[in-house]
């Protein structure tokens, strides 16, 4: 008898899916399943790539998964179990890369190693992922705050800006951060606003946008900002920066928060700042501001602290 293929379960109600959900992660937890059992016998999103979806959790579980075997869901959807974690950990970054090119990782304290995603065993949606510790030794409490490819994503990318807990930025040339790395350099101070907390590209004639947990951001030009950093943005002591990303006036910059909710905020409707360190504006209202990207054309992908 053939292996009946997975329904369309776009219609179903919520708690029917979640079940279905859980029942196929303790499958592919069952020793000796068949690859057959542990991927959703689903269209492909897009033809066969070389491109991959890399998650690494905050105390550097790592695993690398072909970008085309994430179905594409309808806004709201529960989403998928994508990678087993111990309770205590969750998912830091998340990332696209060509299984060719390398990962730029940041810590934390601040350090930056370079990653082969090659490196990373291949592995289904839903699987174990594996210690990053054998290629990159983290120091002891340093955790993982995000990783990049080591290439831009559109080829024009000539900077990437760092962030601190307390809103300091910093951009950094891509060459310091090439093949001749010495794994472990420190590009960021704990002195200057406290732990690093994110990263992104940029072009280097970018503005940059931060976004904080309360929902407030500021928007100003990156050449404003000089080579050893300043307060990029003043945030109130219960209050953190959480995500920064380069922008332009026509980019729409993807906000999601706490409870999932999510929505495009554009540049043309979001003044920017004529210098860094002011203090930030309601950028969305809600209580915890967890990500931003600034693509708003192209998928989105989304992790939530339950590796889903």
């Amino acid at each position: 008898m053939d292996t009946p293929q997975r329904p369309d379960l776009s219609g179903a109600p919520d708690e029917i899916v979640t079940y279905i959900e859980w029942l196929e992660s303790k499958l592919a937890a069952v020793p000796g399943a068949s690859q057959r059992s542990r991927i959703s016998e689903v269209e492909p999103s897009e033809p066969p790539t070389t491109e991959n979806i890399i998650t690494i959790s905050r105390d550097g579980v790592a695993k690398r998964t072909p970008r085309h075997l994430y179905t594409r869901q309808k806004r709201g959807g529960m989403g998928v179990f994508d990678l087993e974690l111990a309770e205590e950990d969750i998912p830091a970054a998340l990332s696209v890369a060509d299984e060719s090119e390398a990962l730029v990782i940041f810590t934390s304290g601040g350090r930056a190693y370079r990653l082969p995603v090659s490196a990373l065993p291949e592995s289904p949606v839903r699987a174990r992922g594996q210690s990053i510790s054998p290629l990159v030794q983290l120091p002891p409490h340093e955790k993982v705050v995000a990783a990049l490819p080591a290439i831009g994503p559109d080829g024009r990318k000539t900077n990437i800006v760092l962030l601190s807990e307390r809103g300091w930025v910093r951009t950094i040339r891509a060459s310091f951060l090439g093949p001749s790395l010495i794994q472990g350099t420190i590009f960021h101070d704990l002195k200057e606003g406290g732990p690093l907390v994110a990263a992104a590209w940029t072009s280097g004639q970018d503005e940059l946008f931060i976004a904080t947990r309360d929902g407030k951001a500021i928007r100003f030009a990156e050449s404003q900002v000089p080579a050893r950093g300043c307060l990029g943005i003043r945030l109130d002591p219960a209050d953190a920066g959480v995500a920064v990303c380069g922008v332009t006036s026509q980019s729409g910059v993807f906000l999601i928060s706490q409870d999932g909710s999510g929505t495009i905020r554009l540049m043309s409707g979001f003044n920017a700042n004529k210098a860094p360190g002011a203090g930030g504006k309601i950028a969305m209202k809600s209580s915890v501001v967890v990500g931003a990207v600034t693509q708003p054309e192209d998928d989105l992908l989304v992790i939530s602290r339950l590796v889903r």
